[in-house]
């Protein structure tokens, strides 16, 4: 149980020490794909759905996601983000959703990346889930990562980390 630090050594989950590291500059990169039928994805470009502008919602929901994530994940810790942004990729029939997160703190901002996916991927599947209730929220990954003592991360074209 060494290596997974959120458990004590009884198995009970405790929040990491990070008093004694230093704070370095921080980023996550992390990404999540929502696929839909085409003629939705025409409807988000074109801004035609009843709710409005969709990526600008879901922007928006993303970067709220990433300052809010100690209060959605328990053993989070309250992370000095100092930039959230989120981009979005269309292809036929899926939003490829891509998340960078910047801190100056002593622990990294992974979760506050991956939550940040996740909640744009939600927002965008709540705005376009009248013309679509079979939307697949999939692929939510961390796909880099800098700063640390775990050093730089970074996905490789086959799913791998290296």
């Amino acid at each position: 149980m060494d290596d997974l630090t959120h458990l004590d050594k009884k198995g009970k989950a405790r929040m990491v020490d990070v008093g004694e590291k230093s704070a370095t500059r921080r980023q996550a990169k992390a990404s999540a794909v929502v696929r839909t039928r085409p003629e939705v994805i025409r409807k988000i470009v074109d801004r035609s759905l009843p709710k409005g502008d969709v990526l600008a919602a879901a922007r928006l929901a993303g970067i709220m996601g990433a300052k809010k994530t100690p209060d959605l994940i328990p053993l989070c810790h309250p992370v000095a983000v100092t930039s959230a942004r989120i981009d979005f990729e269309i292809e036929e029939d899926l939003v490829r959703i891509t998340a960078t997160v910047n801190a100056l703190d002593r622990t990294g901002v992974e979760m506050e990346a991956l939550t940040a996916v996740s909640v744009a991927a939600l927002t965008l599947y709540d705005m376009c889930k009248s013309a679509d209730r079979a939307m697949v929220i999939d692929l939510v990954r961390l796909d880099e990562k800098s700063g640390g003592k775990s050093g730089h991360f970074v996905r490789d074209r086959s799913g791998a980390g290296r």
